[in-house]
C-alpha cells in the first residue's frame, strides 16, 4: 500500500451521514453503478492526503486505504442508531396512526 493517498470525499444525497471516499486521481470511475443508485448524487465534501498515521473520526485510515487500493473506493455507512431511538421513533409513529 503506498504511504499517502489523495483522497476526494463525497456525502450521499439520498441518506443522512453516508460519505464515499475515491482516489482523487481516478475519481469515480470504479464505483459500481449500483451503489451510485443508493448513494445518488455524490456530492463534494473534502480533499485530504491520507497517511498510515493521520486519525479520522468514525474510521480506521488503514481500511480506508486498503479499501480504496483494492476496490477504488471506501463506503463509509451511517452510525448505527441507538436501539432505544428507534423504539422511541416507532412509539411516535405508533401514536400519529
Amino acid at each position: 500500500m503506498s504511504e499517502k493517498l489523495l483522497c476526494e470525499i463525497f456525502k450521499s444525497s439520498r441518506k443522512d451521514e453516508m460519505y464515499l471516499y475515491v482516489d482523487k486521481r481516478k475519481g469515480m470511475s470504479s464505483v459500481p453503478e449500483a451503489l451510485m443508485e443508493t448513494f445518488g448524487k455524490p456530492v463534494p465534501v473534502l480533499t485530504m492526503i491520507l497517511t498510515a498515521e493521520k486519525t479520522l473520526a468514525r474510521v480506521n485510515v488503514a481500511d480506508v486505504m486498503a479499501s480504496i487500493q483494492e476496490q477504488g473506493f471506501y463506503l463509509q455507512m451511517p452510525p448505527a442508531k441507538e436501539p432505544y431511538l428507534l423504539d422511541v421513533h416507532r412509539a411516535l409513529a405508533a401514536n400519529r396512526e
